[in-house]
């Protein structure tokens, strides 16, 4: 069990929501977006993806199958893309709200994500992260061992197939990315701003994959388009469930919830090898990213650098990230994620 965070001065004085409060106020200081960086972060991300994608249209006349790889290599580009994306959304990878924003829609069509929509509900995912009573909208799905008891034998099942590894990571990410994101789901009554984010990027996308098979007929977009976004999808949805849907996570009902203590104790730091960290883009140091949302991806290491306390808190290997599958129900006496059958059902 990794360690967790404690009060900042090692006596019991502060609480743990007071000892998030001040690391919210630390953190501000690493805000600040650097142009330059930004600009470099985009290109190094934006031209291989582009490369491979030429790469593996190329390659189509030679082999189906180095097509087929180059494009599966190229869905950790995509990811990377989808994290410079997120960081729009939040503001903090330029100082220029309307450029971001041009930005992360851009970059939505290319991850099918709508972005003016999922900004919104992302925006919900950390306001409520943590939140047993405020469920339902940019999280996984995850039951109390009391609610999953009171279930009818149909819906334990439902909920046995919704977590099992082949949906969660396979069918779910198809799901979520190709069906689900074309519609402003959970947020349909949101106002025009969400429909418009998400007819746009539709259009957009169907443009997009129009003009190619006009070019070249459908290979490119079933053997290097379908491959490069399924395999982002589920790269991206491995990364968001090990970041919430771990052991020593928290949950709490909305008396003893805290925003800033649940983003605290609620993430993980995915402790990663060093390309898969840069092809992530930090997103691993999840447990600074909830604190203080605003921090560039590329400013996180040097929070780590500068605070190394917090690179010790919450830390989840790749190895060790693999036993999180088995984690499925909230045991409230325990105070953390169990398995079915620790849970005894």
């Amino acid at each position: 069990m990794a360690p967790r965070f404690g009060d900042l001065s090692g006596t019991a004085a502060v609480s743990k929501a007071d000892d998030a409060r001040i690391w919210v106020r630390i953190l501000a200081g690493y805000r600040e977006p650097s142009l330059t960086r930004s600009l470099f972060e985009l290109a190094v991300t934006g031209l291989p993806f582009i490369a491979l994608w030429a790469a593996a249209w190329a390659s189509l006349s030679v082999s189906v199958w180095l097509a087929v790889f180059l494009a599966l290599v190229n869905a950790l580009f995509l990811v990377r893309l989808f994290m410079i994306q997120h960081d729009c959304g939040h503001g903090s990878f330029f100082r220029n709200r309307r450029v971001s924003d041009w930005v992360g829609r851009v970059i939505g069509v290319l991850t099918l994500t709508p972005y003016d929509f999922w900004k919104r509900a992302h925006a919900l995912h950390h306001a409520s992260a943590g939140n047993l009573d405020r469920r339902g909208i940019g999280d996984v799905t995850t039951l109390t061992v009391a609610e999953y008891r009171a279930l009818s034998l149909p819906r334990r099942v439902a909920y046995r197939l919704y977590r099992n590894p082949v949906v969660m990571f396979g069918l779910g990410p198809i799901w979520l990315f190709l069906i689900q994101h074309r519609l402003p789901m959970g947020l349909m009554r949101s106002g025009p701003q969400v429909w418009i984010s998400a007819m746009g990027t539709n259009l957009a996308v169907a443009a997009m994959l129009g003009a190619t098979i006009w070019a070249a007929g459908p290979a490119p977009v079933l053997l290097i388009w379908l491959p490069t976004t399924i395999g982002a999808a589920s790269i991206g949805v491995w990364l968001f469930y090990v970041q919430h849907q771990f052991e020593d996570t928290t949950w709490e009902n909305e008396p003893d919830w805290q925003i800033h203590d649940a983003a605290a104790h609620g993430s993980s730091y995915y402790v990663l090898p060093g390309p898969l960290r840069w092809l992530t883009a930090n997103i691993g140091m999840h447990h600074v990213h909830h604190l203080q949302s605003r921090v560039p991806f590329y400013r996180l290491p040097e929070v780590l650098r500068d605070h190394p306390r917090l690179a010790e808190v919450q830390r989840l290997t790749l190895r060790e990230s693999f036993a999180c599958v088995h984690l499925k129900l909230w045991d409230a006496e325990r105070g953390r994620l169990v398995s079915f059958r620790d849970a005894g059902v």
